[in-house]
């Protein structure tokens, strides 16, 4: 006797469809599964028989085989199980097979029948949609997150009971609704850039990177605000579109980030991982191959604090994912790709001591360990970064001031209006989202300079040598300065912030400090000062 179910397994932040065969044949009782199962697939059929036991079925004492096909895909996780033990029941006529064709399948048993939630629910759902299936049956605690997929009846189950209830017709389950998962889960609060005193250019930085998606590096000795300010950064960026949300939970929900009461992500992830991370936990990999920290910062924020002490080998794997996007893991049976859109937000010391060339504090590092500290960071990565910023201590005239900062909600104001410009300059063009994004053929036409503007281009890539590469990040940063002020092209101001911004590279640093500063609170540029009223 045979039966037939359909489940998911998980490739990448996609679920592919498994069909789950069951036989039930004479012989010496015997439960066996095929179908390169890993880890917990393997075990489940333990689970599976303890589980139908004890919910009081009584299963013939005949052998079992379950194959998992496609035989050559590696099935993980715990989710075969409730569609394993529905057709041990469908295969030992205890229940009709037909409505099984209906629905996919996913769910962890425990020994006493209760379903467990699951990895991936989300993929699997959307694997359903595309399947053409009825609906899919997932465990109560992931419902909400299966009912982001429209058009797809979804069945929440506490219980293998309440799942043969529903299929032999005596105890039909109630489909959860896409409007309740929806309005699931509250919103998290936002720290408020308010709270942050002095740091005026900093701030104005974080306004231009939040407006055109553009990655930032912070250098500056500790306590002058980088790390408080980062972390107001997906404060003042705007709302995910419901697309963006649906990605972002989808890596969410693989790597079971999901909290019991959260169905949708809808903040911009913010991930600061530490700096003994490795490459692999960075941009993904291991035995399962899942997602790492640029993964799970897609359409978000990537803050690595402490960027030098990073191991190379680690900051050298960003090169590729900051220009495509997207991350390939090659194994030796499957190929997985995983999104990765995000803005890299890096800070920094200008030395190892932290205090090289700070007004009032004593260096204590040889100029060579300095020179060493800075060469950590290779050149072809910063010229992947658009903005750098020379932080000061924060003064005490500033932290004693009464006057109020200005909000989170002024800057995001201006960074929605800018992004409204953009949104409509690449109405035609569905994967560029930001000036960051970008391809070339698109930045000859957008970017429509001034005389003065063109020509300070110009002597900056003459005379600083810059790459092709900081030639058009130049340009967009530019082109996002006057999106933020509203101008119809780029003015000779945007350009002269742009190229700023490409200054301060490694050795551009150490020649300035050394130089000695006199004002140790502003930079020369005009550009980044702030006029009296707080305005821009």
């Amino acid at each position: 006797m045979l039966a037939r179910v359909r489940s998911g397994a998980l490739m990448g932040i996609d679920a592919v469809v498994v069909e789950c065969e069951v036989d039930m044949a004479l012989g010496l009782p015997y439960f066996n599964v095929v179908g390169l199962p890993e880890g917990a697939a393997r075990e489940s059929k333990v689970r599976v028989v303890s589980a139908l036991k004890n919910t009081g079925f009584d299963l013939p004492q005949k052998r079992i085989t379950v194959n998992l096909a496609p035989a050559d895909l590696r099935k993980e996780g715990a989710a075969f199980e409730l569609p394993i033990a529905l057709g041990v029941l469908a295969a030992a006529r205890l229940m009709e097979e037909e409505p099984l064709g209906l629905y996919l399948f996913g769910g962890e048993l425990s020994l006493d029948g209760s379903i467990k939630p699951i990895k991936g629910v989300l993929p699997l759902a959307v694997a359903a949609r595309d399947g053409g299936f009825r609906g899919v049956m997932v465990p109560a605690a992931n419902a909400a997150e299966a009912a982001l997929v429209e058009g797809l009846q979804v069945l929440p189950v506490a219980h293998l009971r309440e799942a043969v209830g529903h299929l032999t017709g005596s105890a039909p389950l109630t489909p959860l609704m896409r409007e309740a998962a929806l309005g699931a889960g509250p919103r998290k609060a936002t720290a408020d850039m308010a709270d942050v005193r002095g740091q005026p250019e900093l701030k104005l930085a974080l306004e231009l990177a939040a407006a055109g998606g553009h990655n930032v590096l912070m250098a500056g000795p500790p306590g002058s605000g980088k790390t408080m300010l980062a972390r107001r950064l997906p404060g003042i960026l705007p709302e995910m579109t419901f697309n963006e949300a649906l990605e972002v939970t989808k890596v969410y929900s693989i790597q079971g980030l999901l909290g019991d009461e959260q169905a949708l992500v809808r903040e911009r992830p913010f991930r600061s991982p530490h700096h003994t991370l490795s490459d692999a936990g960075l941009v993904g990999g291991g035995p399962a191959a899942r997602p790492g920290e640029l993964s799970l910062a897609h359409h978000g924020v990537l803050f690595l604090d402490e960027l030098p002490e990073f191991r190379k080998n680690v900051l050298e794997v960003l090169r590729q994912p900051l220009e495509e996007g997207a991350i390939h893991l090659a194994r030796a049976s499957q190929h997985i790709t995983y999104p990765c859109r995000v803005m890299l937000v890096a800070a920094m010391n200008p030395c190892p001591c932290g205090y090289f060339n700070v007004p009032g504090r004593t260096c204590t590092c040889a100029e060579h360990r300095v020179f060493d500290y800075h060469s950590r960071v290779s050149g072809p990565l910063l010229d992947r970064i658009d903005i750098t910023v020379q932080t000061r201590p924060v003064e005490y005239h500033q932290l004693a001031a009464k006057t109020q900062e200005l909000p989170s909600q002024y800057y995001r104001q201006r960074v929605e209006a800018a992004r409204e410009r953009q949104r409509a300059r690449f109405q035609d063009a569905p994967d560029v989202h930001c000036n960051a994004q970008m391809p070339s053929h698109l930045l000859r036409r957008y970017c429509v300079m001034s005389p003065r503007a063109e020509q300070m281009l110009e002597l900056a890539v003459r005379h600083h040598g810059l790459s092709a590469r900081a030639h058009d990040r130049i340009l967009k940063l530019a082109l996002t300065r006057a999106d933020l002020e509203g101008h119809g092209r780029i003015e000779d101001v945007d350009m002269q912030l742009a190229v700023d911004c490409r200054m301060l590279d490694r050795r551009g640093w150490l020649h300035a400090n050394t130089q000695g500063a006199t004002d140790a609170s502003r930079p020369a540029s005009p550009v980044w000062r702030t006029p009296p009223d707080g305005k821009h």
